[in-house]
């Protein structure tokens, strides 16, 4: 997807506090989201929009550490009466995302085809859990009709970002356009050998890095090792290497899940010439 650039966001608080419901749009766009926390679902029964066709996201965190975060991906003709089922039936969420037309235009055709596209590329960028239990049929629709729910979908994409969820987003796309990313290594005697860099959520260790072999005994009852622990059980780590891209809190998380031991993630990452991560940071 190309990046959509030049837009205008106009947030309204509809309860006037920043933990309340949310409504967001964008200029030129003939779309609407809103952003309603669960416990707050009851009180917008009344909201006519909400009656309307449209997609969803039920989002919910993940308390283990380092894991990923949920979300189910859904369509309806009555976005509130299904919204209520869902509050019913389904625990894990807290929040929810809804997007609809406000010219009334989405058909079920239409959601049926954004409910597809949106499970599609969650499936792709693998950042979060998703909670659906079987994939989405894609309806038909025609050549014209594509191109615009392309379009609608772009906007929700990048809308459900802005929201503060990376359901659709890639590792790799935050830092594509940003010049001059450099990449640091950590290389020891004990087999570690890993690739990173900063990243605008943390630091992203590439895939292939390797581990070392052994943990200092310090180590053992680290947080780090915990979570060490935790990406072999989710298979993100296997013998020792890394078997996608993974993003870390910080260079030190990510330093220390790398050589075992306790470390300083910003003099443990080096350039190629030996050069400091503290010392790339102290000069920018």
């Amino acid at each position: 997807m190309k990046p959509i650039l030049g837009k205008s966001i106009r947030l309204f608080l509809m309860d006037g506090v920043s933990d309340g419901r949310w409504i967001c749009e964008l200029s030129n766009w003939t779309g609407k989201a809103y952003k309603i926390p669960r416990s707050m679902l009851g009180q917008s029964k009344n909201r006519e929009d909400l009656q309307s066709t449209g997609v969803y996201l039920l989002l919910g965190r993940n308390d283990e550490l380092g894991g990923k975060d949920r979300v189910y991906i859904g369509e309806a003709e009555n976005i509130y009466e299904r919204l209520k089922q869902h509050a019913a039936g389904k625990d894990f969420w807290f929040e929810v995302i809804v997007y609809l037309s406000k010219d009334e235009h989405l058909n079920k055709a239409h959601i049926k085809y954004l409910e597809s596209r949106l499970y599609e590329i969650s499936q792709k960028v693998d950042r979060f859990v998703v909670e659906n239990t079987s994939t989405p049929t894609r309806s038909k629709i025609s050549e014209a009709e594509q191109a615009e729910m392309e379009e609608f979908l772009q906007h929700i994409v990048m809308l459900t970002s802005i929201l503060g969820h990376k359901v659709f987003e890639s590792i790799e796309a935050k830092t594509d356009n940003l010049p001059q990313q450099k990449f640091f290594f950590i290389h020891s005697s004990k087999g570690a050998y890993a690739k990173g860099k900063t990243h605008p959520e943390g630091f992203i260790v590439y895939q292939d890095s390797k581990l070392s072999h052994s943990i200092t005994t310090s180590f053992q009852e680290h947080s780090f090792n915990k979570l060490r622990q935790h990406l072999v059980d989710e298979k993100i780590i296997e013998q020792n290497i890394f078997m996608s891209d993974y993003i870390f809190n910080s260079p030190s998380a990510a330093a220390a899940v790398i050589l075992g031991r306790s470390a300083n993630g910003l003099t443990s990452w080096k350039t190629q010439d030996g050069i400091e991560l503290k010392s790339i940071e102290d000069q920018s």
